[in-house]
């Protein structure tokens, strides 16, 4: 497993282990079967973890933090969110989430993109991962809050960074343009963006790549399925996109890129791992995970060796950003 280098020397391998799953994402999940995952990743080689506090109202933190003990501290990356603190809410007893987890409502999240906040979430993460620093911070969906996030939250995380809290900071989101604004105004090392540099769109190519390399900022890409369009060889007619029912020309567009993955013996979740690792300016991609079955296929997927001349066959079709592609992608050298 290939690692690269983001920021102050953090390295993320290739590959990185999502686990919103780990807290019980739209069905219930166990301590052991997300034990299981950990540890067939960790024997593959992944060594970064992407957690968050939101993630089954802090159940995936523990469980990852579970599943990591006793390995050797310098060996993984784990990265953490805040902006959303965690607060008791005794009114939920007898009540499940209602985010999409099935865990008890007995606590609710508060969005706090302030300085005092965002401490706070840092220090309730760490007792929940077991650890004693986190080595990426992003702030979560700022969306709504850019002013406070802007002026409180990344000068927070920039004190953190300094006192040795955290590694890398940065924002990760499911849009590109504001995460370009953090990135042209801010001091950060890495952003996180959902969906928006992927095989179906690379709208990131219009604002945030150019400005994360000028920058000297890296990109974790996530979300690199679109909601699980992506995600098997053949495009299903009921499949989500940005987790609503994919739209028809989409999924033509869809079914159209999965008919040259077809032509060149390769599969259409191959591809849409390979794709953003075409950038040198991503990091990592990061791919969700509930079970070591889902890291088998994952480690599958991205081992596949790709035909060079896939990329501009697909550019060709029209079914590709041409500024995709780097220049020996785009020449059909070895990717």
């Amino acid at each position: 497993m290939l690692s690269r280098t983001v920021g102050r020397g953090v390295s993320t391998t290739e590959i990185g282990l999502g686990v919103a799953q780990f807290g019980n994402l739209y069905r219930e999940t166990s301590d052991e079967a997300s034990t299981d995952a950990v540890d067939r990743a960790w024997a593959a080689g992944i060594r970064y973890f992407d957690t968050a506090p939101h993630y089954g109202l802090g159940l995936s933190e523990r469980r990852l933090g579970a599943a990591l003990a006793g390995r050797p501290r310098a060996d993984y990356v784990v990265s953490t969110k805040v902006g959303r603190l965690l607060v008791p809410d005794p009114s939920g007893a007898g009540r499940l989430d209602d985010q999409g987890f099935v865990v008890p409502a007995t606590t609710r999240r508060e969005w706090d993109f302030t300085r005092d906040g965002i401490r706070r979430s840092i220090d309730a993460s760490l007792e929940r991962l077991g650890l004693d620093r986190i080595d990426i911070a992003y702030l979560h969906d700022p969306d709504d809050h850019f002013d406070v996030a802007s002026r409180e939250g990344i000068p927070a995380l920039i004190e953190l960074r300094d006192e040795g809290v955290v590694r890398a900071i940065g924002a990760g989101m499911n849009q590109s343009a504001m995460l370009a604004d953090f990135v042209r105004g801010h001091d950060i090392d890495v952003v996180m963006v959902a969906g928006r540099y992927t095989l179906l769109e690379q709208g990131a190519l219009d604002d945030l790549l150019p400005a994360a390399e000028a920058a000297g900022v890296a990109v974790v890409a996530a979300a690199v399925y679109n909601s699980g369009l992506l995600s098997n060889p053949r495009p299903a007619a009921d499949a989500k996109y940005d987790y609503a029912p994919v739209p028809p020309a989409v999924l033509e567009r869809a079914d159209a890129i999965a008919d040259v993955c077809d032509e060149f013996g390769i599969t259409l979740p191959q591809a849409a791992i390979a794709f953003p690792l075409l950038n040198p300016v991503v990091a990592s991609v990061v791919v969700g995970t509930r079970t070591a079955a889902h890291v088998e296929s994952t480690i599958e997927r991205y081992e596949a060796a790709v035909p060079a001349d896939f990329w501009p066959a697909l550019v060709e079709r029209g079914l590709l950003r041409a500024d995709a592609l780097p220049a020996a992608a785009a020449g059909g050298a070895p990717a």
